[in-house]
């Protein structure tokens, strides 16, 4: 199969899929949110934090490096398999005894349960830890877009079940707990092809990996602290009922780069790992990444923000009003987010994950400050305004470096990102009218207000961009 229908057929199976965990996940979040109260989310999102900093140690950056160097040995897997067994053990421990410790620092006993449960995690999603690797190396995302879709689809239909018979914050959490031990099983059954487990351990045979993995770790390491340090803020200084509003509003403000970004760089990696040498198709497959994100976020993120008091109440019900403003602020967030992801493909790709690293700490240092002095006089929102200023640097020096390691990009970046930006401002001045002149509340209203939206976007873009040949011609290749 050729590179470009590999990387189409790949993109198909990762589309399904993504498609299909959105409505599991968006329905997901307007039942519970029927069920549960802003502290129910609060405590989780508490709970969280701690797990997601464990999360962090969870294959030591092993997953990128064994793409990166395209491993196939069965000797050094098994040894990197059985070190993360070890770890999952250790991370088990760790977190069950350590969970009185949370608990006081955030006043909150209900949090001790909630942790004591979410740690069993750790006793096997490690098990599937190589499997999931190699599948995604070997591009079988037809094979890993079933293993998220059944996981997903079991642990979202128990966690309502729970919500509806009242375990409150549980409910999240004994589904959680069902998703990742389903993706296990089915990430074991499937990879059996790829990996069975050797009676081998050597660890010096894996030096090369530990090398290369721990600037990943590093990295994942900062990233953790730089991403949750307003959720440690805003849980320690206002409680668990400003968290979870704070928590909604990040989810659906975040919520479709969530799913697009992914959706395209964890196809985009395992290729530009495989051409990483031709300088030339690297620019290009960047650029292309970058052009690909910006017409599929940025029109629903505008959508979003001059929506946003049509759609929250729709999705989580009413009595969310607070969480407007916030929403708006972390759409900017997204927008500037989205166009910073694909840096970890190049960087990963050109075998420079501390670039990675640098930049997490460069951005820890400005985000720190910030989010807790503007937090400090205007709360969570301040803290939102701290997270937007912080993306803004972090993006510029991303680009700073995309341009080091591939050369000069900026010029042709910004004649093709003119077009989406320019689309989404009369998409939202006419949406802006029909509110003003005819009303925006209740259902009817908001599909109406997206279908105007999509229907200018989609003209436009056929219109400037791709014609419908184009878009012809691609379907026939697939």
């Amino acid at each position: 199969m050729s590179f470009s229908k590999l990387a189409i057929n790949s993109g198909k199976w990762v589309t399904l899929s993504t498609v299909i965990q959105t409505g599991i996940q968006f329905a997901q979040i307007a039942i519970l949110a029927r069920f549960l109260d802003s502290s129910d989310f609060g405590i989780v999102a508490m709970s969280n934090v701690f797990i997601a900093f464990f999360l962090t140690f969870a294959d030591l950056g092993f997953s990128n490096s064994i793409i990166h160097k395209q491993e196939t040995d069965q000797r050094i897997l098994s040894t990197v398999y059985y070190v993360n067994i070890l770890l999952g053990v250790s991370m088990f421990i760790i977190v069950y005894f350590a969970s009185p410790l949370v608990v006081a620092f955030y006043n909150e006993p209900r949090l001790s349960k909630v942790i004591n449960v979410t740690a069993f995690i750790f006793l096997f999603i490690y098990l599937g830890s190589i499997p999931a690797i190699l599948l995604k190396k070997e591009l079988r995302f037809k094979s890993i877009a079933i293993i998220d879709i059944t996981g997903n689809a079991v642990g979202f239909l128990l966690m309502i079940f729970l919500a509806y018979k009242g375990y409150k914050e549980l409910s999240i959490v004994y589904g959680g707990l069902v998703t990742h031990a389903i993706r296990t099983i089915l990430e074991i059954y499937y990879g059996r092809h790829l990996f069975t487990p050797k009676l081998h351990f050597k660890i010096k045979e894996i030096k090369a990996h530990l090398k290369f993995g721990m600037f990943n770790l590093g990295e994942t390491f900062v990233g953790f602290v730089q991403s949750n340090w307003d959720n440690i803020i805003i849980g320690k200084i206002l409680g668990p009922k400003y968290l979870g509003i704070y928590t909604l509003a990040m989810q659906l403000g975040y919520y479709p780069i969530s799913k697009l970004n992914p959706l395209i760089l964890q196809v985009a990696y395992p290729l530009i790992a495989k051409i990483k040498d031709d300088e030339a198709i690297l620019k290009r497959t960047y650029l292309k990444i970058l052009d690909i994100l910006s017409y599929f976020n940025y029109p629903l993120l505008a959508g979003l923000y001059i929506t946003v008091e049509s759609v929250v109440p729709l999705v989580y019900g009413p009595g969310w009003s607070e969480t407007f403003p916030l929403v708006r602020i972390f759409i900017f967030v997204s927008a500037f987010s989205c166009l910073a992801h694909p840096l970890f493909t190049i960087a990963y790709s050109k075998g420079k994950p501390n670039y990675l690293f640098y930049l997490s700490i460069v951005t820890l240092v400005i985000k720190i400050p910030l989010v807790f002095v503007l937090g400090k006089y205007w709360h969570i929102t301040g803290v939102a305004i701290g997270i937007l200023i912080t993306n803004i640097i972090s993006l510029i020096l991303n680009f700073k470096m995309v341009n080091y390691l591939i050369g000069d990009f900026i010029e042709e970046f910004l004649k093709n990102i003119i077009k989406p930006i320019f689309f989404c401002l009369i998409m939202v001045f006419v949406i802006y009218i029909y509110k003003s002149l005819i009303g925006y509340e209740g259902i009817y209203h908001t599909v109406t207000q997206v279908l105007i939206g999509g229907v200018i976007y989609i003209s436009l873009t056929l219109k400037y961009k791709y014609s419908l040949k184009d878009i012809l011609e691609v379907r026939k290749s697939l």
